[in-house]
C-alpha cells in the first residue's frame, strides 16, 4: 500500500476564544493520495476553504496531526511551511490574485524568485507555461489587461511555475463566464493526467463531477467520500525547484522588486523622498554656514596675532577699563627683558583730525612701538614703517591705514608729504595694507600710526598706558609666559591692578562657542531629517497596508518572512539613500547660492557622511517596523484583504 501524500487526522480549528469561540472544522480526517484529482464540495460556510488553507500550510491546525509525505508538519514554523510551499504546491485562486503592478510573465515568476531560480531560466519558463496556454502574445500585459479567462490562465501558470506538485484550485471557474470555466476545468483535466495532485474546492456539484474523487462537507465534517471507479493514482512527477537561495541572489531581487514598487507608486514615492530630501540638505547647509561663520570669527580674532598677550589696567574679573590706570612705559621695558617676547609695545590711543590740503579726516590715532608691524604680522604696502630710531628720538613721522590714504590723498602720493595732525605737522613715511575689519567690526584701516614717544608727548599728553601688547615667539610657552608677565607686575606694582589677555586662549574660546552654536544649527537640521524619516515609516505603513494582498499572494507563492522584511527594508532604504543623494546635490547647490550673497562658507567631507548616513540609518529604522509588520501578516487574512 502506497504512502499517503497528505494525511490528516482528527483536525480541528477554532477561531475566537471563550464565548466568541467558533469550530470550523471538527475532527476532520482526509488522506490524498499522489495523482488524485480530489474535490472538496460544500456550501458557503462549510469549513471547505479553510480546509484547503491547512492542506496548502496557509494555517495551521488548532488540534490534529497533518502529515505530508509522513512528516508531521503540524508544528514547522512559518519559514518551513513557506518551503513546504514553494516546494510542492501551487495555487489557482477565485479571483486570481494576480499582482497588478506586475505583467504576466513577472507573475507567474514570482514562486521561481523564491525559489532561488536565475532569472533568465525562469523568465524562459514562464515564457513556456504562458504560450502552453495560449498566452504568448500576452506575456508583457499588466492584468488589468487581460480578460478574466487570461488571468486565471496566468494564475495557473505561476501555480506551475515551481513544478505545481500539488494544485490547490478555490473556486477557479467561480468568477468565469461558462466558456472561460470549461477551458478552465479542462487544463485541470490534463494537469491530473500529467501527474499533478488536484484538489479543487467548490461549491458545485456539477463543477466537481470533474474529479475523480468527490469529499462532501458541511459543518466542518466530512459527510461523504466517493471515489469514481477505474481511476488509478498518476505517479509521474517530473519539475523540481532549487532549494535555499543564497542571502545575494535574495537580495538582489529584494532590489529589483522594491525599484519597481516604488516606480508603480511615482508621486507618493517622491513625496517621501522630499522630507529626506529637505533633512540632508540642511544639516549640510546648516553645517557649513555654520563652519564659515566659525572661520569668520577665528580669522578675525587672529588677525590680531595668535601670538599676542595683551595687558589692560584695571582688577582681575573686571569689565572695562575702570579705576587707576597704572600701566606705564617702564612696564612695557621690562617685560621686554623676559625670555620668550618679540617686543613689549605700549599702546595709546586718541581721535584726531588728519588734515591735507583741503582734505581732512577724523580717525584714530595708535601712538605705538616700532614693532607693531612684525607683531601683527601687517606689513607696509608704499613707504616704511617709522622705526626703532625714529622712536627713540621722537620724529614727527606718520604711517597711514588705507581708509585714511583714500580720503585725504584720494589722487596724490602721500610717501613724504605733510598732514597736519590736531595742528602738528608729522611726515608721511609710509602707508598700511588693508586689513579690513577686526574681529569687533571696527575699521583696522581708518587709523594711522606714530612713534608712542612722539604721540604721548605731543598729541596725548599722558604719562600711563591704554594697554601693553606684548608679542611672544613660541606660542606653545604662552601660559608660562603669561605668568611670567603676571609675576613681573605684581613684583612691580606691589597689587595685581592689570589684567592679561592670552589671544590664543580667547581663540580657543571663541572657537567652543562657534562649535557650540554648530551643533546647534545641526541638531536643528537634524530634526527636519528626523521628521523626514518618520515620513518613511508612515509611508512605509501605509504601502504595507495598501498592498496587504501583495503580500499574502506573496506568502501564498512561498515567500519566507525573511523576503517579505526585504522588499519593504530596502524600499525604506532606497528611498532614504536616493533621498540623501538629492540632499548632498541640493545641500551643495544652497550653500554654494548662499556664499555668492557673501555668507562665508566652508565646505567639508564630515557633514556630507553625516548627513548621508543618517539618511540611511533613518531609512533603516524607519523602514523595519513597517517591513516587520508586512512579514507578520497572516497570509489567509491577507489574501482575503483589500
Amino acid at each position: 500500500m502506497s504512502t499517503p501524500l497528505i494525511e490528516l487526522k482528527n483536525i480541528f480549528r477554532t477561531f475566537g476564544s471563550g464565548e466568541n469561540e467558533t469550530t470550523v472544522l471538527n475532527g476532520v480526517n482526509l488522506t490524498i493520495k499522489q495523482g488524485e484529482f480530489i474535490a472538496i464540495v460544500g456550501a458557503s460556510g462549510s469549513g471547505k476553504t479553510t480546509l484547503m488553507n491547512i492542506i496548502g500550510c496557509l494555517d495551521k491546525p488548532s488540534l490534529g496531526e497533518y502529515r505530508f509525505n509522513s512528516k508531521n508538519i503540524s508544528d514547522f514554523d512559518k519559514d518551513e511551511l513557506a518551503k513546504l510551499r514553494r516546494e510542492s504546491f501551487g495555487f489557482i485562486f477565485q479571483s486570481y490574485h494576480l499582482i497588478h503592478s506586475l505583467s504576466a510573465s513577472e507573475n507567474v515568476e514570482i514562486p521561481a524568485v523564491y525559489a532561488g531560480i536565475p532569472k533568465q531560466t525562469r523568465q524562459k519558463r514562464a515564457y513556456e507555461l504562458l504560450a502552453s496556454l495560449g498566452l504568448e502574445h500576452r506575456v508583457d500585459y499588466l492584468p488589468s489587461k487581460l480578460s478574466g479567462g487570461q488571468q486565471q490562465r496566468v494564475s495557473i501558470s505561476r501555480a506551475l511555475m515551481n513544478g505545481g506538485q500539488i494544485i490547490l484550485a478555490d473556486e477557479p471557474t467561480g468568477a468565469l463566464d461558462s466558456k472561460s470555466g470549461a477551458e478552465v476545468m479542462r487544463l485541470l483535466q490534463e494537469l491530473s493526467e500529467s501527474g499533478h495532485t488536484i484538489i479543487l474546492i467548490t461549491h458545485d456539484m456539477k463543477i466537481a463531477q470533474n474529479a475523480h474523487r468527490i469529499v462532501e462537507i458541511k459543518d466542518g465534517e466530512i459527510l461523504n467520500d466517493s471515489k469514481k471507479d477505474g481511476v488509478t493514482e498518476n505517479k509521474n512527477f517530473y519539475f523540481k525547484a532549487k532549494d535555499e537561495p543564497s542571502f545575494i541572489y535574495e537580495v538582489s531581487e529584494a532590489i529589483k522588486m522594491a525599484i519597481k514598487s516604488l516606480k508603480t507608486n511615482i508621486f507618493r514615492t517622491i513625496l517621501t523622498l522630499l522630507g529626506i530630501v529637505i533633512g540632508v540638505a540642511s544639516v549640510i547647509t546648516m553645517l557649513a554656514i555654520g563652519d564659515g561663520a566659525k572661520k569668520d570669527v577665528v580669522d578675525k580674532i587672529s588677525s590680531m596675532g595668535t601670538n599676542i598677550l595683551m595687558i589692560f589696567p584695571g582688577m582681575p574679573n573686571t569689565r572695562g577699563r575702570g579705576g587707576v590706570n597704572t600701566l606705564v612705559l617702564e612696564d612695557a621695558h621690562a617685560i621686554n627683558e623676559l625670555d620668550n617676547i618679540i617686543a613689549a609695545m605700549p599702546e595709546a590711543r586718541k581721535g584726531v583730525t588728519v588734515r591735507y590740503g583741503n582734505n581732512d579726516k577724523t580717525t584714530n590715532l595708535n601712538a605705538n612701538s616700532w614693532a607693531y608691524g612684525i607683531v601683527r604680522d601687517w606689513s607696509v604696502e608704499k613707504g616704511v614703517f617709522f622705526s626703532k630710531e625714529d622712536e627713540d628720538d621722537m620724529e614727527r613721522v606718520a604711517v597711514l591705514g588705507s581708509a585714511v590714504e583714500q580720503a585725504i590723498f584720494p589722487n596724490d602720493d602721500p610717501i613724504g608729504k605733510f598732514v597736519v595732525i590736531d595742528n602738528i605737522m608729522f611726515q608721511v613715511i609710509g602707508v598700511m595694507s588693508s586689513k579690513g575689519a577686526s574681529a569687533m567690526g571696527d575699521d583696522e584701516d581708518d587709523v594711522v600710526f606714530v612713534p608712542y614717544t612722539t604721540g604721548n608727548l605731543h598729541i596725548i599728553g599722558q604719562t600711563s598706558l591704554r594697554n601693553i601688547r606684548v608679542g611672544i615667539t613660541d606660542i606653545s610657552k604662552s601660559l608660562q609666559t603669561e605668568e611670567a608677565i603676571r609675576s613681573l607686575l605684581i613684583q612691580r606694582h606691589g597689587v595685581e591692578d592689570f589684567r592679561v589677555t592670552n589671544m590664543s586662549s580667547l581663540i580657543q574660546s571663541m572657537e567652543e562657542t562657534q562649535n557650540t552654536l554648530t551643533i546647534l544649527l545641526g541638531s536643528i537640521a537634524a530634526i527636519s531629517l528626523l521628521v523626514g524619516g518618520i515620513g518613511v515609516m508612515n509611508i512605509m505603513l501605509v504601502s504595507v497596508t495598501e498592498r496587504t494582498k501583495e503580500i499574502g499572494i506573496r506568502v501564498a507563492t512561498g515567500a519566507r518572512r525573511r523576503n517579505i522584511v526585504q522588499q519593504f527594508l530596502i524600499e525604506a532604504l532606497i528611498v532614504s539613500a536616493l533621498g540623501g543623494i538629492i540632499g548632498i546635490i541640493c545641500g551643495i547647490g544652497a550653500t554654494f547660492i548662499v556664499s555668492k550673497f557673501g555668507t562665508t562658507v566652508v565646505y567639508s567631507m564630515l557633514p556630507v557622511v553625516l548627513a548621508f548616513s543618517c539618511a540611511f540609518l533613518t531609512g533603516l529604522i524607519f523602514g523595519y517596523l513597517p517591513a516587520k509588520k508586512a512579514a507578520k501578516l497572516d497570509p489567509v487574512i491577507a489574501l482575503s484583504g483589500e
